[in-house]
């Protein structure tokens, strides 16, 4: 216990001292973050706060491979799975210390994240059983490859995605970091103990410069550290214990970073942007939009976090299906939470799907009716054809008119016009769009216009009007008149 107490200080102790190293560093470097939309702070801060929590969290693990005593002996009995998490862990921490520096694109950082993963995976770091109960072991088999990276690389930037306020993801960390060592105590595993208790000394020191007013903020390289560092401990609790606490709480700690995380993508697929685009609709901006200030909104995610993990920690205690009940009820408060501040509305949300799947639907048919065309204009003789063609495309895709104005050599024009048969009594809404044209043979300068119906999408209309251009793209005029 000695030694658990003294990594522990030791962190903080080193996280106090270098944490001001890091600030000088980052202004003297400019890895600053400066305000703007995406950002709350008012003012520019220094972002290597992950340096400090790095180094502080590496020097007392190298420290205890050297003790002389049962958990320096437990540390030298495991050295390649060891190895495998000190070097990852130590890439994915460069990784986001570059991106603090001069920038990465999310993809790259993703894939870095899929690769650390299944190296931890290749050495046998893996999710294979989880127990129920003690007659009920889910096998994972082939599966627990494709689970345990999902698993990391999700944590991973559940934690990253939660560091929007001062404070927040290094106090929400600390927790998860607190929970999972006292698991790994419980199931005497001391690696795993000695590894979250000094990432937790860490995030404790940095929190004195971290919560608001932040000083200074823990940027990617922090961020992405910590939540790889969790993750993977997490999972080699797992290897030496099955039972579901043992993900279960790991879970309750980030819950509110996980489902925050889940809801943004799921908001952004919904709205046809990036997954990972940045917006202001996160949890804790919901927060802020009630009304509260910084240092309150982060004090209640803080409360409702520890809430739900010491609920969570009478799973250690239960070994049957009652513990599975326990977590299906406290996620069930925490997504209530989420729907309590307005950060997720299940009913926009099955609109949204409706929508997007009609929309999905919609465009696929007007494909199909493209590509029909595309061979009927290829087998037009003549300029009858081609406008019979012309005429029978822009009924199927739902125009109103079309119109084909030609400017002869002697300057007069010649309009040919096709309209709808039946038009609606009622007003309808169009938008019209005017194409100019050259015939390839006479070179004679033509205007194409077109009214395509709204039919309630804008983004429809305009769909329907950029396939008609490529019909007449891909097939030239081509015929005088």
């Amino acid at each position: 216990m000695r030694t658990y107490l003294a990594v522990y200080l030791g962190s903080a102790l080193v996280a106090l001292l270098v944490t001001p190293l890091s600030m000088w560093l980052a202004c003297r470097i400019k890895a600053v973050d400066r305000p703007g939309i995406r950002t709350i702070h008012e003012r520019p801060t220094p972002r290597l706060g992950g340096l400090s929590i790095f180094l502080a969290t590496m020097c007392l693990i190298v420290c205890v491979l050297f003790l002389d005593n049962k958990i320096g002996e437990a540390f030298r009995d495991k050295p390649l799975q060891l190895v495998s998490l000190l070097c990852t862990a130590t890439c994915i921490f460069l990784i986001g210390l570059i991106d603090d520096i001069r920038g990465l694109p999310a993809r790259f950082k993703f894939l870095a994240e899929i690769v650390a993963a299944g190296t931890l995976c290749y050495v046998g770091v893996q999710i294979k059983n989880v127990a129920i109960t003690d007659t009920i072991i889910l096998d994972m088999g082939w599966f627990a490859w494709p689970l345990t990276v999902l698993w990391i690389v999700g944590i991973t930037n559940a934690v990253n995605l939660s560091d929007g306020l001062d404070g927040l993801a290094a106090g929400v960390s600390a927790v998860a970091c607190a929970v999972i060592a006292i698991f790994a105590i419980h199931s005497s595993n001391n690696v795993m103990a000695v590894f979250m208790l000094a990432l937790l000394g860490g995030l404790s020191g940095f929190l004195f410069f971290n919560f608001n007013p932040a000083k200074i903020f823990m940027g990617d390289c922090g961020s992405l550290f910590v939540g790889y560092t969790i993750a993977s401990s997490s999972v080699m609790c797992m290897t030496k214990s099955s039972a579901l606490v043992g993900l279960a709480l790991p879970v309750l700690a980030l819950g509110i970073p996980i489902f925050d995380t889940f809801f943004c993508m799921l908001r952004r697929f919904l709205e046809r942007r990036p997954l990972f685009a940045p917006d202001r609709r996160h949890f804790h901006h919901r927060l802020i939009e009630l009304g509260l200030k910084q240092q309150h909104a982060v004090i209640a995610i803080y409360a409702a976090t520890c809430l739900s993990t010491g609920l969570g920690l009478f799973m250690m205690v239960r070994r049957d299906i009652g513990a599975l009940v326990l977590l299906g009820c406290i996620l069930f408060l925490v997504i209530l939470l989420f729907r309590v501040v307005g950060a997720v509305r299940f009913r926009d949300t099955i609109l949204r799907l409706q929508e997007k799947h009609a929309i999905a639907r919609q465009q696929k048919q007007e494909k199909k009716i493209f590509e029909h065309f595309q061979l009927r204009f290829r087998r037009t003789q003549g300029f009858p054809d081609w406008w019979e063609a012309v005429c029978e495309a822009a009924d199927s895709l739902d125009f109103t008119w079309v119109s084909l104005t030609t400017t002869m050599p002697n300057g007069n024009t010649q309009t040919t016009v096709w309209r709808e048969n039946s038009s609606p009594a009622e007003k309808i809404r169009v938008i019209t769009v005017t194409f100019p044209m050259t015939d390839a043979v006479t070179q004679q300068l033509s205007e194409f216009e077109i009214a395509v119906k709204v039919n309630g999408s804008l983004e429809s209309a305009s769909h329907r009007a950029g396939l008609f251009s490529r019909l007449l793209d891909e097939t030239s005029l081509g015929y005088s008149l």
